[in-house]
């Protein structure tokens, strides 16, 4: 995701779409992190994933966002505010239980009232540009088209199984989307970028909570979207997409953003390094302090926290915890 500056916009879309960012999960497995932080909240590059998702969406022109909280959701309320700091308009929605993605979006029923792109709040996307989706959404090769699934070409068949894939049609149409499949059909691997039109709702509320994980699936919504005649296409927009699920992924994704940057590394101006320290290919947030004798590599030390003399490699540094990502 770019950093665009505010004045920045591709196209003004404003008024034809809404943003969607759904940031309500607890990130069970990213603990310590999410026991006081939610995952969206989590710096890159010291500034939270969600508002990567957020001038992302603002440099496609999209002004109007409602955000989906639930896991100390007061706190994204208070770091973003009404949005009129980012050039945005943020609406917030409470979801009080944790039942899948379809269930959070059922929740914005009454809140959405146009197209609307949809990002799940703990994934970092590298895409070729969001404006595939809406080329393809505007004009879809002669017919309509009801939703966009943003689909990444993937070369490894493990991170297909983990996520969701879709089969086509001859037309390029999506007839069948498969969550978690075992036997690959495609290369095509589905990403947590969407485009739909507001009838995807009456899909979520005919969807049925899931046998294996007792939640609300989007993609058996999806399916059902499909099978009530709606059209759904697949952009193969993505590069790179960054899930934030355990530890070694939040340093993994900063190292990855500081990299993509063309940084050996990342020092906050804030952040103090002594001379006697060693800081290799490791990002240093603000506000945190380097000691005399600390070697680091490949590490992340969080915002304010303390590293203290010694040798360290893949280690993140949080309110005086060291947290090994060694993989």
């Amino acid at each position: 995701m770019a950093d665009p500056d505010i004045s920045s916009v591709a196209q003004d879309r404003s008024g034809a779409y809404q943003g969607v960012i759904l940031a309500a999960g607890k990130g069970s497995r990213i603990q310590p992190f999410s026991a006081t932080t939610p995952k969206p909240l989590l710096p890159v590059l010291d500034r939270p994933l969600i508002l990567w998702q957020i001038e992302a969406m603002r440099e496609e022109g999209i002004r109007d966002i409602v955000v989906v909280i639930g896991h100390l959701g007061h706190k994204v309320v208070t770091t973003l505010g009404d949005g009129s700091d980012l050039g945005v308009s943020l609406t917030y929605v409470e979801q009080d239980e944790m039942l899948g993605i379809a269930h959070a979006l059922a929740q914005l029923d009454r809140n959405v009232d146009r197209p609307f792109l949809l990002f799940l709040g703990d994934i970092f996307f590298e895409t070729k540009g969001l404006g595939g989706m809406f080329d393809l959404f505007e004009r879809g090769g002669g017919e309509e088209v009801d939703a966009v699934l943003a689909v990444k070409v993937e070369k490894d068949p493990e991170q297909i199984r983990r996520n969701f894939t879709v089969d086509l049609d001859d037309a390029g149409f999506v007839t069948r989307v498969v969550e978690k499949p075992r036997h690959l059909r495609t290369d095509l691997k589905g990403c947590g970028l969407y485009l739909f039109d507001p009838a995807i709702f009456d899909a979520v509320r005919r969807t049925p909570r899931t046998a294996l994980r007792d939640e609300y699936e989007l993609t058996d919504s999806v399916q059902i979207f499909i099978e009530h005649g709606y059209k759904v296409m697949p952009a193969p927009i993505v590069e790179d997409d960054l899930n934030l699920s355990g530890p070694a992924d939040l340093l993994g994704l900063n190292l990855h953003a500081m990299e993509k940057a063309g940084l050996d590394r990342y020092v906050a101006e804030s952040a103090t390094v002594d001379p006697d320290a060693s800081v290799e290919c490791s990002v240093v947030m603000a506000g945190a302090t380097v000691l005399a004798g600390a070697n680091l590599e490949r590490c992340l030390v969080m915002p304010g926290d303390t590293v203290p003399a010694g040798n360290y490699r893949e280690v993140i540094f949080i309110d005086g915890e060291e947290v090994p990502c060694h993989h």
